[in-house]
């Protein structure tokens, strides 16, 4: 009877633990279904973004925003008669949906995308630059200020704006403060995009040569411009840009325009060269044979090597070009990148005919992690 009584005492406890047992499995399994429910509605929410298909080309008049990984609208311009070069730059892009860290996959968390925007003015009178970025979550505006809609084109980052009116633009960004018009219609460079499958793609059309006026730096100022846009996948990993490049959009004194690109790939190795010829009446073709070979390079205060000066040839093409400036290095925080952009100019022969080159170079060195983040030294590397 007494053992009976034991024995009695200890199933219960048993039968208990069983039956908490099987709640808590019910309740873990449930837990599980719904988790997967609620990440299979996250990933569903998750926009469809399209990287670039080298089958197709894109539209001239494709000035909007698209559900691509990565874009940017640029606008850049040296003048000579002011002193002064400047660029302006807003940036796009997505978290990559198939980031994840350990469990964590960022782009259920941020679907939306992110923008930053750049504005560089280099006095070359007082022989200094200036710069200044923006960027979402920004501890005083913790969701953004950014707005990109279409058509007409108006794209903002507080009170820096450009903004389509008719066949202008306005581009107001503090210092800059600039009304532009197209003095050609817009172009697509073949062909038709920059990047390879390895470094991502990214499809191109420019206006080649605007009219400014306006002012910048407090300065008034009438010139040429140059403005760019840019789509496709060609987003970085980890450590690493995905494409790494050289880049030129220079007016001639023909009349004529030239974009020149040089892409590489992290290692450094030359994947591509793509180069176009815009003629006076804004005919675009390709440049055949091109080269762009490098002739002195400069080394910055951040330690970063940049190739300044070139010797370009193509079929019909001898330039020489040469920077007006070599301190132009900017060390952005907004999109973790280290580049060089400042006023070029050259000179040479284009179909037979002498030319004088003038515009705008850009060459990107790789990532930059600004002071105080995982992985920078003491300035930032």
């Amino acid at each position: 009877m007494g053992i009976g009584h034991k024995v009695s005492h200890y199933h219960k406890p048993i039968s208990a633990w069983a039956t908490r047992s099987g709640a808590d499995n019910a309740y873990t399994s449930f837990m599980r279904l719904w988790l997967l429910a609620l990440l299979v509605a996250l990933v569903g929410c998750l926009p469809r973004l399209q990287g670039v298909d080298p089958t197709r080309l894109p539209s001239a008049e494709a000035w909007g925003p698209h559900n691509a990984p990565l874009e940017w609208w640029y606008v850049s311009g040296y003048l000579p008669e002011s002193g002064l070069a400047f660029h302006w730059a807003f940036f796009k892009a997505y978290a990559p949906q198939d980031w994840q860290w350990g469990l964590f996959r960022p782009a259920l968390l941020f679907p939306g995308p992110y923008h930053a925007s750049h504005i560089a003015i280099t006095d070359l009178w007082a022989g200094r630059k200036h710069f200044e970025e923006r960027f979402d979550f920004r501890f005083d505006r913790p969701w953004g200020d950014s707005l990109v809609r279409y058509p007409p084109l108006y794209i903002a980052q507080g009170d820096w704006r450009l903004v389509q009116q008719g066949d202008a633009y306005l581009l107001q960004a503090d210092p800059i403060q600039v009304r532009l018009t197209p003095r050609k219609p817009a172009v697509v460079h073949p062909p038709g995009y920059s990047g390879t499958a390895e470094t991502g793609r990214m499809y191109y059309v420019s206006f080649t040569r605007l009219g400014l006026e306006g002012h910048i730096a407090g300065r008034g100022v009438q010139g040429e411009a140059w403005m760019d846009h840019q789509w496709g996948d060609q987003l970085s990993s980890g450590a690493t840009l995905g494409a790494l490049w050289d880049w030129f959009g220079l007016h001639l004194s023909d009349g004529s325009d030239l974009m020149l690109y040089r892409v590489r790939n992290a290692k450094g190795q030359v994947v591509q060269l793509a180069g176009s010829a815009t003629d006076p009446q804004g005919r675009v073709r390709e440049l055949s044979g091109l080269k762009m070979i490098p002739l002195e390079s400069w080394t910055s205060p951040s330690g970063r090597r940049y190739d300044l000066s070139w010797q370009v040839e193509a079929e019909g093409l001898e330039l020489r070009l040469a920077p007006l400036r070599r301190e132009q290095e900017l060390l952005t925080a907004s999109t973790r990148v280290a580049y060089w952009e400042g006023p070029i100019t050259g000179s040479g022969s284009w179909q037979g005919q002498p030319v004088q080159a003038r515009g705008m170079g850009e060459f990107v060195a790789g990532t930059y992690t600004p002071p105080g983040f995982p992985g920078a030294g003491l300035n930032g590397r």
